[in-house]
């Protein structure tokens, strides 16, 4: 059975923006909650959030290290625990990472809807400051 509409969450759209229908804050919710979250847990430094001082991804820490295989492991472990800690509607099955020629790193992460059962996947550039 597939759970109603609305069960996965909601919160304010990542970027935030509003509404250009009704004026109010945009929402976003279910699936595309999940990934706009997974951007916030991966943008996120820990230290950065008053409040919640460990929240976040410690990729940061790599901003300026090589472009190598040994440091696109090391994104792919920080990015796995980041998302184990902070985002328990999901259960992570696979983040692989690559280096890119332009100096960035390529990020897919492959987990599951623990509600739905549902197999998804999200890809994103990370900016590398060795270029």
């Amino acid at each position: 059975m597939t759970p109603r509409k609305g069960t996965l969450g909601q919160g304010w759209s990542f970027p935030f923006g509003f509404d250009s229908a009704n004026g109010q804050v945009a929402l976003s919710s279910d699936e595309q909650n999940i990934r706009e979250c997974i951007a916030i847990i991966l943008s996120t430094r820990p230290g950065e959030r008053q409040m919640m001082p460990s929240f976040g991804c410690r990729i940061h820490e790599l901003l300026f290290a090589p472009n190598t295989a040994g440091t696109s492991t090391l994104v792919a472990h920080h990015v796995s625990e980041a998302l184990m800690r902070w985002e328990p509607r999901i259960e992570v099955l696979d983040v692989k990472s690559f280096p890119e020629s332009n100096g960035s790193l390529r990020v897919q992460v492959d987990y599951v809807i623990n509600a739905t059962n549902s197999r998804q996947s999200v890809s994103t550039n990370i900016s590398n400051g060795s270029r």
